[in-house]
C-alpha cells in the first residue's frame, strides 16, 4: 500500500507542471481542491451531491479544448443553486487558473493514476491536510497566515482536552486545523459508538463552529472539514463585524487570529467591545474572552505586541484578567510562522463565573530563548512541546500542581499584583540570551523579519492616529 505522505508528494510534484501554466502555489491547492473533490466524491461514493452530467467521469471523458471548456462550466454548475449547499459554498465564484487543455489533462490523468484502492478512503482527510501543509510550507505561496503548524494545534488541543457535547469555536478559523484537530482529539479518547444517535448527531454538525474572512481560504477549510466527516457551521465572514457577534457562546475557543492589519474599508465594526482598537489582535481577544461560557476555557496563539501595547491594550489585558484566569502563556520559537520576524505566544485562560480578581497568578514557560529559529532546515515537531506541556499538567484549566523552575529554568510564576506593577506588561522574560552574550547575530532573514514586523505594528498604530485626528471611527476590520 502506498503511504499517504507519497500521495502528497506526487500531487505537489504536479505543481512543477502548472508553473509553466502562470499558476501560483495557492492557485495550484485551490485547483487541486476542485478536482480532488470531484475525485474523492467518485471514490467514497458521495456524488449524489453533484449534478448529473458534472462529475469526475463527465470531466474525464472529455478531450482538448472541450475538455478545458466543460470544466469552466461544471465549476459554474457546482457552485450555482442546482448543487448541495456545501458543494455551492465550496465552489462559490469557483474559476480555473488553467489556461492550456494540455495542463489540465495532465493533472487528471496523475490524479486517476494514483493509488485510490479502499485502503485510502479513511486517509483522504490526511492527504488534504498533507496538501495544505506542503503549500503552508512554501514561502512563496504566502499561505502560511492561514495554517497553524500542527505539532502546536495538538499541542494546544491536548492540553485544553475537549470533551462530548461542548461547543467548540474558532473565530478566525483558516483552514480548520484547530476544529479537526478537536473533533480528532474527542474520537480518539471517547467511543463514539457508545454515544446516542442525538450525541452522534451534535458533534457531526453542531459542536465545531467559527467564521473565516478569506473565501479562499474558506473554501480549503470546507473541503478539509468535509473529508474528515464534518458538518459544523463555519461561515464565510468578519468576525470582528457586527457577524460575529452572532456567534453562539463556547466551552472552547481555539484559535491563532491572523497577523498584521487588513487596509481598507470592510464590513462594520463592532460595536458590543468595551474597549475601541484599530489593533486587529486585541479586538479578536476582546472577542474570545467575551464570547466564552463562564467556566469556558481558550487556547489562543497572539502575537507578542498584544503583551505589551499600552493605551487601550493595557486596559483589554487587565479587563482580560478580571474576567478570567489568564493561569499560563507559552512565548513560542521564532520561524514556525510564515513571517520570520513575528514572535507570538499562546495565552490559556478560563472564563471566570464572576467580572473581577479571575487571574491571581500567571505562569510562563519560555519556549523561545535559546531555542533553534525553526523552519525547513529544523522543523518544529510535537517532542519539543513535551517539557512544556508536562510542566503544564493534566488539568486543562492550570490547575495541576506546578513548580516554579527559578531564574535558570523555562517555567515560572508571576503574582498579579507583580503583573500590576509592570502597568499590566505580560512580556515578561527573565532567561539570558546566549547569543547576545556570544556576539553571534541571528541570521538575516530573522533580522529582517523582526524589523518588518516593528515597522508594519508602527504603521498600524499610525493610521489609527490619523483616523482619530480626521475625526473617523477607528475600524476593527
Amino acid at each position: 500500500m502506498v503511504a499517504t505522505s507519497d500521495i502528497v508528494q506526487k500531487l505537489w510534484t504536479l505543481c512543477d507542471v502548472l508553473r509553466d501554466d502562470g499558476v501560483t502555489y495557492l492557485q495550484y491547492v485551490t485547483e487541486l481542491t476542485y478536482l480532488l473533490f470531484l475525485k474523492m466524491a467518485q471514490e467514497t461514493g458521495a456524488e449524489k451531491q453533484l449534478p448529473e452530467g458534472y462529475r469526475w467521469g463527465d470531466l474525464v471523458a472529455q478531450n482538448g479544448v472541450d475538455q478545458l471548456e466543460f470544466y469552466r462550466s461544471l465549476l459554474l454548475m457546482l457552485g450555482s443553486k442546482n448543487s448541495s449547499q456545501r458543494v455551492q459554498t465550496i465552489f462559490a465564484n469557483a474559476q480555473t487558473s488553467l489556461k492550456q487543455p494540455r495542463i489540465l489533462k495532465k493533472l487528471l490523468t496523475s490524479i486517476d493514476n494514483l493509488d485510490w484502492f479502499s485502503d485510502h478512503r479513511d486517509e483522504f482527510g490526511d492527504l488534504y491536510e498533507g496538501l495544505l501543509q506542503k503549500n503552508a510550507d512554501e514561502k512563496k505561496s504566502g499561505a502560511g497566515q492561514y495554517f497553524t503548524p500542527r505539532p502546536l494545534i495538538d499541542s494546544v488541543v491536548d492540553l485544553l482536552k475537549p470533551q462530548p457535547g461542548e461547543l467548540i469555536q474558532d473565530p478566525a478559523a483558516g483552514t480548520g486545523g484547530f476544529l479537526i484537530a478537536s473533533d480528532r482529539y474527542i474520537r480518539q479518547h471517547h467511543d463514539p459508538f457508545d454515544w446516542t444517535e442525538a450525541q452522534q448527531d451534535f458533534q457531526q454538525h453542531q459542536a465545531l463552529y467559527g467564521m473565516e474572512l478569506v473565501q479562499d481560504a474558506h473554501r480549503l477549510l470546507l473541503m478539509n472539514m468535509m473529508l474528515h466527516g464534518i458538518e459544523g457551521n463555519v461561515n464565510l465572514g468578519d468576525t470582528l463585524s457586527s457577524t460575529g457577534q452572532r456567534l453562539p457562546k463556547a466551552d472552547v475557543i481555539l484559535t491563532n487570529p491572523p497577523f498584521g492589519t487588513k487596509k481598507g474599508g470592510g464590513l462594520p465594526s463592532r460595536d458590543d467591545f468595551t474597549y475601541s482598537t484599530s489593533n486587529k489582535q486585541l479586538a479578536f481577544l476582546q472577542h474570545i474572552y467575551r464570547s466564552l461560557k463562564p467556566g469556558g476555557r481558550a487556547g489562543v496563539v497572539l502575537p507578542d505586541n498584544v503583551l505589551f501595547e499600552d493605551g487601550q491594550g493595557k486596559s483589554i489585558r487587565a479587563d482580560l484578567m478580571n474576567k478570567c484566569n489568564l493561569h499560563t502563556i507559552l512565548r513560542l520559537p521564532t520561524g514556525i510562522f510564515y513571517a520570520q520576524g513575528v514572535k507570538t505566544n499562546v495565552l490559556f485562560f478560563q472564563r471566570g463565573t464572576t467580572e473581577k480578581d479571575n487571574t491571581k497568578a500567571v505562569w510562563i514557560y519560555d519556549m523561545r530563548t535559546n531555542m533553534p529559529s525553526f523552519g525547513k532546515r529544523s522543523p518544529l515537531t510535537r517532542n519539543h512541546f513535551t517539557e512544556f506541556e508536562q510542566c503544564y499538567g493534566d488539568d486543562p484549566n492550570g490547575d495541576s500542581p506546578r513548580v516554579d523552575l527559578g531564574e535558570d529554568g523555562r517555567f515560572r510564576c508571576f503574582t498579579r499584583e507583580y503583573i500590576t506593577q509592570r502597568h499590566e506588561n505580560l512580556d515578561i522574560s527573565w532567561l539570558r540570551d546566549d547569543s547576545l552574550q556570544s556576539g553571534d547575530l541571528p541570521e538575516p532573514e530573522v533580522i529582517a523579519g523582526e524589523i518588518l514586523a516593528k515597522l508594519q505594528f508602527a504603521t498600524q498604530e499610525m493610521e489609527a492616529l490619523v483616523m482619530l485626528l480626521n475625526g473617523d471611527d477607528v475600524s476593527f476590520s
